[in-house]
């Protein structure tokens, strides 16, 4: 064999192994691991960044997004799995979440109102209470 096939063969092997690694991580863009109750704690905590603070400026805008993507892989992850869909952190968290992207969905350019603010922050309590006694 040639020195450079030897190399052609080598980087080639080199793109495959580094390719499959990355594709292999756990983790999101918006920070999910696969470890439900880490996650839903993050997703909380990046809703309720997205929640506060002044309108109209560039972190708010950025934390909407990563909000969203949030919302869309949390729901895309744990939705299959039947043992979590009983849980009442689960299903209190999906109330949550539906909310939130609907008011995302149907009015994107405008705050959310103080009367859903409020209601997700008692959702996002009451989903830290039940992940604390594994529910």
């Amino acid at each position: 064999m040639s020195i450079q096939r030897l190399w052609s063969q080598a980087i080639a092997l080199v793109l495959v192994i580094v390719i499959g690694l990355s594709a292999c991580s756990a983790e999101t863009p918006g920070g999910l691991v696969g470890n439900y109750q880490k996650d839903s704690l993050t997703v909380i905590s990046s809703l309720r960044t997205a929640l506060e603070g002044g309108e109209d400026t560039p972190e708010k805008a950025a934390a909407q997004a990563i909000a969203r993507q949030n919302i869309n892989d949390f729901a895309s992850r744990y939705r299959t799995d039947p043992a979590l869909t009983k849980r009442s952190s689960y299903t209190t968290m999906r109330t949550a979440l539906n909310s939130l992207a609907a008011h995302y969905a149907a009015y994107p350019n405008r705050p959310v109102p103080d009367k859903l603010k409020e209601n997700l922050a008692q959702k996002f309590k009451q989903v830290e209470t039940a992940l604390e006694r594994g529910a």
